[in-house]
C-alpha cells in the first residue's frame, strides 16, 4: 500500500452522492453513456487488432437466427443483458448506501477505501497504555482496520483513579484515549469525547469521555459492553479492550527491598524496580483479548511507559502465554528517552530484559523498533529531570536473539521536545511486517 485515505485532500458530502439515485436528476443518462462507451471502446480495440472471436461470435448469431425464431433470441439476448445490467446497478446502489448508513462524516471516497483496502488489512492487536498505545494507533489505523487494542487497566491517578475509586469501575482515562485515537479525529464528537472540564465543583479534571464511560458501564453493566457502544458513536476503525476485567492494581518492589503499591506511587519511589506484581495475582485475560492474539497478524507492544503501561498487560495471565504461541509477526516498539523513576539509565536491552523477565521467558517479541535521531535543539528539560536518550547497546541485544530496527521516529517540533510520530511508527512497522512476510 502506497497511499492512504488522510492523504486524500477532497471531500465529498455522502448524500449528495446517494442523490444520484434519485430518478429525474439527469445522472443515470450518463451512466448509461459510460457503459455504451466501454462496448464501443472494446469493439474498437478488437477491430484494430484483427480480432477473430468478433465476427465468429457474429457468425454464431446469425447461424442461431436462422434455427431460432428472432423474438425468442432476441428475448434471451434482452434478458441476459438486462440480469447482467441491473446487477451491477443494484450492487452499486447497495454498495453507495451501505457506505452511507455508516455513522460520521467521512467522505464517500473514505469510506470506500476502508471496505476496499483497510478492511482487508493485516489484522493487528496492538498493547499497551498510556499516551503511546493512543499515538500509535492513529498512525496504524491508516493501514487497516482490523486492529484490536488491548489496554491496561491499573491507572488509579488522575480522573481515572478518581472514577475508579467513587464508582468502583475499571479505569477509563486509557480506554477513552485509544478510543478517540481510533476515531475521526476531525469529527465533532471525537474532540467531545476527549474534552476535559476546567471549573466545576466536582467537574474539574474530569473528562467528557471518562464520564461518558461511566455512565455507559453502569448502564451496560460493563466495561467491555460500555466500550463496544462508545465505539459505535464515534465509528472508530477497530475495537477496544481491556487487558482483564478484574479490579487490577499494581505493586513494585525495588532492588532496595521496599514495596510500593499503586500506578501512580511507582514513578515517584525514584527507584530501580525488580519486579511488578498485580494484586490481585492472578487477574484473568478478557477471552475477546485471547481470541485476537490468536488470530493476529501483527503483535505490537509499546511504546509507553515500561513498567506502568506495557509490562502490566504481560501480567494478566494467559496474555503473555497466547503472544507466545501465536504465529503473528511480534515487534516492540522502545522509548526514545528514559523514564526517571522507571527506566532510569535504561537501554534498548535492558527494556526488552525486562518485558521478557515479566513474561516468564517467553519468547513474545521478533524485533524491536528503536529511534535513530534527536532534535538538534533538544529540551534542557530533559537533562534537568534526569532523563537521556536510550542508548542502542547491540553487544547485549544479539545475545537474545532480537532483530533491530532502526528508524527516524520523532515528530519535529520546535521546542526540541522528542515525541514519537504516528505517521513515522505506523510507517516503519508496515514496512517491516511486509518484508518480514516476504521471507
Amino acid at each position: 500500500m502506497t497511499f492512504n485515505i488522510d492523504e486524500i485532500k477532497e471531500n465529498v458530502n455522502v448524500k449528495k452522492e446517494v442523490g444520484w439515485l434519485i430518478p429525474g436528476l439527469e445522472v443515470k443518462r450518463w451512466f448509461a453513456l459510460i457503459f455504451l462507451g466501454s462496448i464501443m471502446i472494446v469493439l474498437g480495440f478488437m477491430v484494430l487488432a484483427n480480432v477473430r472471436p468478433i465476427y465468429l461470435t457474429l457468425e454464431l448469431i446469425r447461424k442461431a437466427a436462422l434455427i431460432l425464431p428472432s423474438n425468442f433470441l432476441a428475448a434471451i439476448f434482452i434478458l441476459i443483458g438486462s440480469v447482467i445490467f441491473f446487477k451491477g446497478w443494484q450492487k452499486t446502489t447497495l454498495s453507495i448506501m451501505d457506505m452511507n448508513s455508516a455513522q460520521g462524516n467521512s467522505s464517500l471516497l473514505e469510506k470506500l477505501y476502508r471496505r476496499r483496502k483497510l478492511n482487508k488489512g493485516a489484522k493487528v492487536v496492538a498493547i499497551g497504555g498510556g499516551t503511546g498505545l493512543s499515538m500509535l494507533l492513529r498512525g496504524i489505523k491508516k493501514y487497516t482496520s482490523n486492529i484490536t487494542a488491548i489496554v491496561t487497566v491499573g491507572d488509579d491517578g488522575g480522573s481515572s483513579g478518581r472514577l475508579r475509586n467513587e464508582m468502583g469501575i475499571l479505569p477509563p482515562g486509557d480506554i477513552r484515549n485509544c478510543i478517540a485515537a481510533l476515531g475521526d479525529d476531525e469529527d465533532l464528537i471525537t474532540e467531545l469525547f476527549q474534552y476535559r472540564f476546567k471549573t466545576g465543583e466536582g467537574l474539574e479534571g474530569h473528562s467528557f469521555g471518562n464520564l461518558f464511560l461511566t455512565a455507559l458501564c453502569a448502564i451496560t453493566g460493563n466495561m467491555v459492553k460500555a466500550i463496544k457502544e462508545s465505539s459505535k458513536v464515534l465509528n472508530i476503525r477497530g475495537v477496544v479492550l481491556p487487558a482483564t476485567l478484574d479490579d487490577m492494581k499494581l505493586g513494585a518492589q525495588f532492588e532496595d527491598g521496599r514495596i510500593i503499591h499503586g500506578e501512580s506511587n511507582i514513578p515517584e519511589a525514584h527507584g530501580q524496580i525488580k519486579q511488578l506484581f498485580t494484586e490481585p495475582a492472578n487477574c484473568k485475560a478478557l477471552e475477546e483479548s485471547l481470541n485476537a492474539i490468536k488470530e493476529a497478524d501483527l503483535i505490537i507492544l509499546g511504546p509507553g511507559s515500561l513498567y506502568t503501561s506495557v509490562i502490566p498487560n504481560l501480567l494478566v495471565v494467559g496474555i503473555a502465554e497466547e503472544i507466545e504461541k501465536s504465529k503473528a509477526k511480534k515487534i516492540y516498539v522502545c522509548n526514545i528517552m528514559t523514564q526517571p523513576g522507571e527506566t532510569t539509565d535504561y537501554t534498548v536491552a535492558s527494556h526488552i530484559n525486562a518485558l521478557l523477565k515479566h513474561a516468564k521467558g517467553k519468547k513474545i517479541i521478533d524485533a524491536v523498533l528503536v529511534n535513530n535521531a534527536l532534535p538538534d535543539n533538544i529540551s534542557k528539560g530533559y537533562a534537568e529531570s534526569g532523563s537521556i536518550p536510550v542508548r542502542l547497546d547491540m553487544e547485549n541485544i544479539a545475545p537474545i536473539g532480537v532483530e533491530v530496527v532502526s528508524q527516524k521516529l520523532i515528530q519535529e517540533n520546535k521546542q526540541g521536545l522528542v515525541r514519537h510520530s504516528s505517521n513515522r511508527v505506523a510507517r516503519a512497522i508496515h514496512y517491516w511486517y511486509r518484508k518480514t512476510m516476504r521471507k
